[in-house]
This record gives C-alpha cells, sequence and structure tokens, in this order.
C-alpha cells in the first residue's frame, strides 16, 4: 500500500474512533508506519493520554484491510479490557477479551477468532500460561496473528513498578511468532532502567537486530495536573480534611489509599458524611467493580475510593481530581496512577495526603519479595520427588504462602524448571539458577524508590519535575503549576470537630472474625490426620477483634503495642475500654459464661491481662490458660497447612481446664493478642469444643485481616 494512501487511510480511522476533529501525531503515524508498513517491532513509551491505544486500534484496522490476521493484545487489567473493546467498536473493530469474569464466553469467543469474526483479541496474561489455551488455542493463535500488542509493558520487567511474572511468558510467545508479525509494546511509566529490560525481554532493540526497532519516547508533561502534598499531622486530620475539601475538588475522581481495610473505611466515613463515594479494592465483587467504573464514568458517584487494584487502564477523560491518603511506595507507581486525571480537562487537581504509617505499610509489601533460594529449592525437590501437584497440594511441603508459592511457580515456569499442567505443575527436569544477585539489585532498587517517595513529599523544588527525571524524562522543567512552582495551594487547616467525627469514625472498635470452616489440603503429608470441612462439634462462632494493625485510625496504636519490637506490657486502659466497646456491642446469641486465654511467648503478660481485666469487668470465670509447649517451634509465617501443623503439636488444653470445660454450661470467650490467619483461634476452639465447651468465642486485641 502506497504511504500516502495508508496515511489518509490511518486519518480516516483515528477520526472514526476519536472524533472528527482528530489528528494523528506525528509519533503515532511513525509507530503505525513502522507496524503497517514497515512490520517492525516497536516500543512506544508516552504519557497516560497520549493517545498509545489509538495506534494499535488504527493499525489493526489497516492490517485487517490488508488481509492480516487478528491482533492479540495482553492487557493486564478487566477495567483496562472493558475500556478497550468498547472504544475498539468506535473505530469499527470488533473486539472481544478472554478473562477470568467470562469463562462462560470463552468457547464462543474462541469459535470467534478461528473463523475470523474477532479482529482484536485481548487476554490476560494468566492466559497465556493456561494449560487448556496454552496448548490448544495459543499455537493457531500465534500462527494467524497479524499484530501482536504488550499494553502496560512495564509489567514484563522486574524493576517496573507493577511487575508481573505471567507477562514474561511473552518471551516464549515472541519466539514463536512466524517472520514477519509487528510488535508493538506500551507503557507510560518506564524509566531508563525499565526501558532496557523490556526492550531485552521483548526481542525489541536487542543486540541481534537493533535496526528491527523503535522506540518512541516522549515527553511526560502532563498541563492539566496540579500537584501538591500536605503534611497533616494525624489519620484523623487527613480524613476531616478530606470530608471538608472533597465537594471543592473538581468533577469527579479517585481517592487512592494504601490498603484494603484503609479504602473501606474510608468510603464509610465519607458515606456517614453524606457523599456518594463507593470502594473498589482487590476485595470487591467483580460485577460490584463493573458497577463502580460505570458510576464513576456516569459521574454518579464522587469518587471511587480504591486501592492499586484501579491503576492501570481506567479510562476517564473529565477525571478532576486523584487524591492519595497514603503515598505510594515508588514516585513511578505515583505518576502512573494520577495520570488517570486531567485527560481530557484543563485543570485537575492531585493531592498527596502522606502519614507515618506508609513507611509500616511499604515493608510489609517489600517482604512478600522473592523468597531466598533454600525455599525456591524447596519447591522444585517437592515436585521432582512426587510428581505433578497443584498449588494446594505443594502447599504442606514449602514454607510459602499461597500468594508467594504461586509467583515462585510461574517464575520457575518462565525460567523453564516447572511446567503447569491440567492438575497442577510438574518439574521439567531442565537446571535453574537463582539468581541472588539480581533480587538483591532489585531490593536495593526498591529501598531507593522508597527513598525518592520521601524526598518527593519533602522537596521545595517543582513536583511534576521531580517525578519526570525519576522517569529519565529527557525534557524535564519545572511545570509552573504545582503548589511549590505557584507558591500557593491547599491549607493544611482542618476544623476540630471535623477531626473529632473523624476520630470518632476511625476509633470505633471491632472487626468481625470469620471462622475458619476448611482445613488446608495436604495435613496428612505433615503427620496431622484432618481433612476437609471441620465439623460442626468443633467450629468456632464468628469472633471479635478491637481493630487491624492496617486501619488507618486505631492500627497505628496496635502496631505500636504488638510490633516486633514492642515491649511486653499490661494492657493500656485506651485499648481495654476499646475491648469493652466491642464486647458490649457483640450481637452473640448467647454471653459467654467464662474466658480461656492463649498463652503467648512473646506477649504473655499483654494476654494475661487481656484475659484478667475482661473476666473482670464481665464477672467471669478465667479458666485458664492453653500453654504453648516450650519445646515445640513457634510456627512459621508461611502457609496455612504448615501453620496448622506446627500449632497442633505446639498448643495443648491442660487437663485441669479440660476438666472444667463440662461443667460451664455456656460458651466460652477465647483471647488472644493478635489474630493473623485464624488458624490458632481455629485449632485451640476445636480442642476446646471436643473437651466440652459447646462453643467458643474467638476475641483479639487486633488482627492482620
Amino acid at each position: 500500500m502506497d504511504e500516502q494512501v495508508l496515511r489518509e487511510l490511518a486519518d480516516e480511522r483515528l477520526r472514526a474512533l476519536a472524533g472528527p476533529d482528530a489528528e494523528l501525531r506525528e509519533d503515532q503515524w511513525q509507530a503505525i508506519r513502522a507496524l503497517v508498513l514497515d512490520r517492525r517491532r516497536a516500543l512506544v513509551v508516552q504519557r497516560t493520554g497520549w493517545g498509545k491505544s489509538a495506534v494499535y486500534f488504527v493499525a489493526t484496522a489497516l492490517l485487517r484491510e490488508l488481509g492480516e490476521g487478528p491482533t492479540v493484545i495482553v492487557s493486564p487489567l478487566l477495567a483496562l479490557m472493558r475500556n478497550q473493546v468498547e472504544a475498539a467498536a468506535a473505530a469499527g473493530v470488533h473486539a472481544a477479551s478472554i478473562n477470568s469474569a467470562n469463562q462462560q464466553e470463552w468457547a464462543d469467543i474462541e469459535e470467534q477468532v478461528a473463523s475470523g469474526e474477532v479482529d482484536v483479541l485481548l487476554v490476560s496474561p494468566e492466559r497465556l500460561n493456561n494449560p487448556d489455551f496454552r496448548d490448544t488455542v495459543l499455537p493457531q493463535l500465534t500462527a494467524e496473528t497479524g499484530l501482536l500488542v504488550v499494553d502496560e509493558a512495564h509489567c514484563i520487567s522486574d524493576w517496573g513498578h507493577d511487575f508481573r511474572p505471567d507477562y514474561r511468558r511473552l518471551r516464549t510467545l515472541l519466539a514463536e511468532l512466524p517472520d514477519g508479525v509487528p510488535v508493538l509494546a506500551t507503557t507510560a511509566t518506564a524509566n531508563d532502567r525499565v526501558v532496557q529490560d523490556v526492550s531485552e525481554q521483548l526481542g525489541v532493540g536487542g543486540e541481534a537486530a537493533p535496526e528491527e526497532t523503535l522506540v518512541l519516547r516522549g515527553s511526560l508533561d502532563r498541563e492539566s495536573l496540579r500537584l501538591g502534598v500536605l503534611q497533616l499531622p494525624t489519620a484523623q486530620a487527613r480524613l476531616a480534611w478530606l470530608a471538608e475539601h472533597l465537594d471543592e475538588l473538581p468533577g469527579s475522581g479517585i481517592v487512592y489509599a494504601l490498603t484494603v481495610a484503609a479504602a473501606e473505611e474510608v468510603t464509610a466515613f465519607l458515606r456517614d458524611r453524606g457523599f456518594q463515594v463507593a470502594a473498589y479494592t482487590g476485595r470487591t465483587e467483580a460485577e460490584e467493580r463493573r458497577q463502580a467504573e460505570a458510576d464513576l464514568l456516569g459521574n454518579r458517584v464522587k469518587a471511587l475510593v480504591a486501592t492499586s487494584a484501579l491503576g492501570m487502564g481506567f479510562d476517564k477523560p473529565d477525571l478532576g481530581f486523584v487524591v492519595h491518603l497514603g503515598a505510594p511506595s515508588s514516585p513511578i507507581s505515583y505518576y502512573q496512577q494520577i495520570g488517570r486525571a486531567g485527560r481530557g480537562v484543563r485543570r485537575a487537581e492531585v493531592l498527596l495526603l502522606p502519614g507515618p504509617e506508609d513507611r509500616d505499610i511499604w515493608s510489609y509489601f517489600a517482604s512478600l519479595a522473592f523468597p531466598p533460594e533454600r525455599t525456591v529449592r524447596a519447591v522444585l525437590a517437592a515436585l521432582e520427588s512426587r510428581g505433578t501437584l497443584s498449588t494446594a497440594a505443594l502447599e504442606p511441603h514449602v514454607e510459602l504462602g499461597r500468594n508467594r508459592l504461586e509467583m515462585v511457580l510461574k517464575v520457575l515456569d518462565v525460567d523453564g524448571a516447572v511446567r503447569r499442567v491440567k492438575g497442577g505443575w510438574e518439574a521439567t527436569g531442565e537446571p535453574w539458577h537463582y539468581d541472588g544477585q539480581r533480587y538483591e539489585r532489585i531490593a536495593a532498587e526498591r529501598e531507593a524508590e522508597q527513598a525518592a517517595m520521601l524526598q518527593y513529599q519533602d522537596t521545595d523544588d517543582c513536583r511534576l519535575e521531580f517525578l519526570r527525571k525519576r522517569l529519565d524524562d529527557p525534557e524535564a522543567a519545572p511545570c509552573g503549576r504545582c503548589d511549590n512552582c505557584t507558591g500557593s495551594g491547599y491549607s493544611a487547616q482542618v476544623d476540630e470537630q471535623a477531626v473529632q467525627q473523624a476520630r470518632d469514625r476511625l476509633d470505633r472498635p471491632g472487626v468481625e472474625l470469620a471462622p475458619r470452616k476448611m482445613w488446608p489440603s495436604g495435613m496428612s503429608e505433615l503427620g496431622v490426620e484432618v481433612s476437609g470441612r471441620l465439623s460442626a462439634d468443633e467450629l468456632t462462632e464468628p469472633g471479635r477483634a478491637v481493630g487491624r494493625l492496617t486501619d488507618i485510625g486505631r492500627g497505628n496504636r496496635l502496631r505500636d503495642l504488638l510490633g516486633p519490637a514492642a515491649a511486653d506490657q499490661p494492657l493500656p486502659e485506651d485499648l481495654f475500654q476499646a475491648c469493652v466497646q466491642v464486647l458490649a456491642a457483640w450481637d452473640w446469641s448467647q454471653r459467654p459464661v467464662g474466658v480461656v486465654a492463649i498463652g503467648s511467648r512473646t506477649r504473655p503478660v499483654l494476654v494475661r491481662s487481656i484475659a484478667e481485666r475482661i473476666a473482670a469487668v464481665g464477672r467471669l470465670p478465667l479458666l485458664g490458660e492453653v500453654v504453648p509447649d516450650p519445646h515445640a517451634a513457634p510456627p512459621r509465617p508461611s502457609n496455612s497447612a504448615q501453620r496448622v501443623a506446627a500449632l497442633w503439636n505446639r498448643l495443648r488444653v491442660p487437663e485441669e481446664l479440660s476438666a472444667r470445660l463440662p461443667e460451664v454450661g455456656g460458651p466460652v470467650l477465647l483471647v488472644d493478642d493478635l489474630s493473623d490467619t485464624g488458624w490458632t483461634s481455629a485449632v485451640v476452639g476445636r480442642s476446646l469444643r471436643r473437651a466440652g465447651a459447646p462453643a467458643v468465642l474467638p476475641f483479639a486485641l487486633a488482627t492482620t485481616g
């Protein structure tokens, strides 16, 4: 096709997609030309809202007119997929997606792809290694693909702020593409290190064929954004400030929180104050997420209160503000999230309200990094000795929780040491090298990013320039719009009455503890003969905790008391009063008739004082204490099977306590300092039930849930 004709067709397709006045940017045209005419590989690093999706939708339309096969877009989030399917339809491109939310449609979609009815197929990176999809659908799709697009390509990189092991499966897909199939990788958040890493992994700009590559990297300035930081003394003050100023913020927007618990708390508080808001977290059901997205797009809510689950791909051009209650751990991640705002408006407010608890949250997530070599070798050894195992069946043999074990298996899969098959995972027998130096460098980079995020909060220089420099933008310059550039911004003054309202809401004690109902798989492998559901005469009742360690209000107080460096001490008076409030509000069907404590090696004084004071204020007998075996190893923070096995051998109900239980005639209150996984109360509760307690009500000072 003649280049001039191609350009005219590209402009026509763009106008169908974006409106009659739309014109291709020069870099957009360069990318389209490289993909359609030259069949090259391209990496496009451009700011959010620049029009990266227009490149691959226009290129798809042109390639389809030339008789090429469908475009395959690897896309990380459902919100992104939904937005892109709708956008493709506007350009006359039939798009479909295969993801976890539409399993009932997979077979029909795969038939439509095979018959040529689908122009664009969006797939999640996880699907690339699903055994059925990988072995039956992917080979034909690979052979017929007209264009491969890797969206949010920073996810490929270990150095990226949102690394996902499944994305690395793309290396295999790229190696199997027929010659001449163009490839486009796009991202808005990649510094030099990430660009290099992504390029190497995609084969884009590699040493073998640098002439095949086109790298288009533009300015990361966002002229609509007005950045600011407000330093407020407490979580209560930050929440009060938000409630006082939310109506002043333009249009509708996003309020980001660092944890699920914080997002839910903020949502509840703002609703109490009369605001139309909705929570959007990893715990939100799929249908609720879709409704929340639709409500924000339709301006039926003032804000979504979200975790990073609402990160990439949510497309609302008139989003008027992004407020962070708590700072992300990386300037790059922060830039990516604030990039949701101001794409189609002249002014959008971007505000960061950091808190001292942010560092504790960063540390927790950092603790979930790639585990040490000994642990990873144990995973390989278990598969080599036992054959194919599901993730659940593998758990009893390794000291890893479910999410970290899944991550390790995916990395080992990409590295060729294991393979996902029907029924689980199997070892390939291929040699595998633990790249400890790389993991140490990544950990050091994460620490440097956290330090940079603290510098961002304290800098007197231009805030947007600071972020652009962290992304290695060569055009970074003072924006002239942020609070530092203008010397003005929102006041940090907060009405004391509003602070008190926030304090009352955040200090409201009480979190339900859901009982464990199923034993972990494979317990017999660890010498514990339990399986399936806990029987009715073993279950505990739903319990209560005073608060979560992650709460934005009481969480700081609880972490001070229960942190690893905290001294063992009697229960402070303020937290005792909170215990009394929780117990008074507990809607139990029958009041407890006695108290049992779970003995602690690390905080025996604290646990004993909780149990004694509750027994005294409730005029209940202190029936006794479940004492840990001093010779048994404490449970490690690994997975459920390992934890249950450790608790099983460590905790015993003393004979004198067992003798009293059949006589109590009612529920017993089971007291602990911290409920982490719920297995301690499940194992001890089972023992108490079997010893004669008619019901067990778990109670803890704090929960990590």
